[in-house]
């Protein structure tokens, strides 16, 4: 299974939550299969959706999800010790793990060699950590929604991508509609 598959049966489980989606394809995907007001699309800052999801956990009460990817993470590796370090049960980290840099051509990253996020993010104190695959994506999801406790999930899948068309929305208006659903 890889990454649009996982996100497109995420989509019923997601729906109505905050969510932080990561740049490039994987917000492509999300607006693709499953556009709401409550998803926030990054089309910018690679490696910071995590960091954002976090900021918006903390300074609110509702359940944020982030999507991330494992080249995302692995540009700003700061942010694990900080999630860890500010626990905010109402935070769900989904870190989809395909080995690549999906969204720039496939590159391999280092967690699809020798690095594992899971131990990562455990090492930096991050203590309700699973790791799953992509056919466990929703079960997890759903328990980590349902537990009301702090998640860091990695997902692991193969890496692939389909032809999404790029979104139209003006980032503005992404931002206002987003706002609107975390005041709702």
């Amino acid at each position: 299974m890889i990454r649009s598959e996982i996100i497109k049966n995420l989509v019923p489980v997601l729906s109505g939550q905050l969510v932080v989606c990561n740049i490039g394809l994987p917000s492509q995907e999300m607006h693709l299969f499953g556009d709401q007001p409550s998803n926030f699309y990054m089309l910018g800052t690679m490696g910071l959706s995590s960091s954002i999801g976090l900021g918006l956990a903390l300074a609110q009460d509702k359940t944020v999800v982030a999507i991330d990817g494992d080249g995302s993470v692995l540009t700003n590796l700061g942010t694990l010790p900080t999630i860890a370090n500010n626990v905010r049960d109402n935070f769900i980290l989904l870190i989809i793990d395909n080995g690549s840099y999906g969204s720039t051509g496939d590159q391999p990253t280092y967690a699809g060699k020798k690095t594992s996020l899971a131990a990562v993010a455990s090492a930096c104190g991050c203590e309700n950590v699973i790791e799953c695959q992509a056919d466990e994506a929703v079960s997890v999801v759903e328990k980590a929604i349902a537990s009301k406790k702090m998640t860091i999930i990695i997902c692991k899948c193969i890496s692939g991508n389909i032809p999404v068309p790029v979104i139209t929305l003006d980032p503005v208006v992404i931002r206002h509609r987003f706002m609107q659903a975390v005041e709702a």
